[in-house]
């Protein structure tokens, strides 16, 4: 008796084609490009390089700047793939005087979640002037774990830093001007983390993987 071939499932094909051409991971790197943080651009535009070389052997993952600065202008990027094209967009940007947009950043990671997964978001900044509990809420509609790394000390910062990575899932973590190194390992981790989750992560032998780890939901 001939048997009938049984006929794929959808699980079955997303299965088979992941195997074939595994699925990009996105990451969110969000800047905070206010007069404040000029002296530090520079810096954190060569440490996203090495944030870059250190998954390109995945060649999975990609990433897209988003920057806010003067008076309401919060500019995202079209997604990414390779270091140079990210260095080019953040050359571009100058840093310029205003408030921060920290609610804004949020805003735009939900709605690019809702369309395709966003597996991180990478927030850097040395300043909230916000609402801490408008923030708070709208970090509860996230669904991203986001990792915030504030420059510099101050605890009203760090407070509501520590408060938005709890409720994503995420993690904080501090760094100054002259830790450039620290920044460096920090991005490297995250980016380790949105190509291939907490399995990845634990897989890297660092200060800062482990930072992250014991903070990242599993």
């Amino acid at each position: 008796m001939n048997t009938v071939p049984s006929v794929p499932t959808r699980a079955h094909l997303d299965k088979f084609f992941e195997r074939v051409s595994p699925a990009r991971a996105r990451m969110i790197f969000a800047v905070d490009a206010t007069a404040s943080r000029e002296e530090l651009w520079d810096m954190s535009t060569g440490l996203t390089a090495q944030m870059f070389e250190t998954t390109a052997a995945t060649g999975n993952l990609d990433v897209q700047l988003v920057y806010y600065r003067g008076f309401g202008e919060c500019v995202a990027s079209r997604w990414l793939s390779d270091a140079p094209s990210l260095i080019a967009a953040m050359r571009r940007v100058r840093c310029e005087a205003g408030h921060t947009q920290i609610g804004r950043v949020l805003d735009h990671v939900r709605k690019e979640h809702s369309r395709e997964k966003v597996a991180a978001l990478v927030l850097i900044s040395d300043a909230c002037e916000e609402d801490a509990g408008d923030l708070f809420t709208r970090a509860t509609e996230l669904g991203v774990p986001a990792f915030m790394f504030q420059e510099g000390p101050a605890k009203d910062v760090r407070r509501i830093y520590e408060e938005i990575a709890r409720i994503t899932g995420g993690a904080v973590a501090e760094f100054n001007v002259n830790a450039a190194q620290r920044l460096a390992d920090l991005l490297k981790a995250v980016a380790v983390f949105a190509s291939g989750g907490v399995k990845a992560l634990a897989s890297q032998n660092s200060e800062a993987a482990r930072l992250l780890l014991a903070q990242v939901k599993k």
